[in-house]
């Protein structure tokens, strides 16, 4: 869909090229304000603010991944990927066309893990969905 990315810190650049070289990936998109995919979440101060996952990643199985990338984690990031459990979960009950699953990647366990494919991700990425 788009042929550059444009990323919001070295990781998410790092991350684009990784998603590239991955056999079991279909498709991405770095998603960003003129998407318009945001999800609203009561912030850590109690507010509500919108959240914007940082990339939309279609498997070849059909599955679609929200991914969250992170340098360093700040006080929103358990509320936001909360809020994108719960979505995933509600989008999953709302319809069965497509399967929904979301994942939080750090940048040091990236580093430390060096993933190869992105089942790699979801398997070793499992912050945030064990509760």
């Amino acid at each position: 869909m788009f042929n550059r990315v444009i990323g919001d810190s070295p990781f998410e650049l790092k991350f684009a090229a990784f998603l590239e070289q991955c056999p079991d990936v279909a498709a991405y998109a770095k998603n960003y304000f003129a998407v318009h995919f945001k999800l609203d979440y009561v912030n850590a101060e109690g507010d509500i603010s919108n959240y914007y996952p940082d990339f939309i990643v279609r498997l070849n199985d059909g599955r679609v991944v929200i991914v969250e990338t992170k340098g360093q984690e700040d006080l929103d990031v358990p509320p936001k990927m909360a809020r994108l459990c719960q979505w995933c979960e509600d989008i999953n009950q709302a319809q069965s066309q497509v399967r929904y699953d979301f994942a939080f990647v750090d940048d040091a366990g990236f580093e430390k893990y060096g993933p190869k494919t992105f089942a790699n991700i979801l398997d070793g990425f499992r912050e945030y969905k064990e509760t």
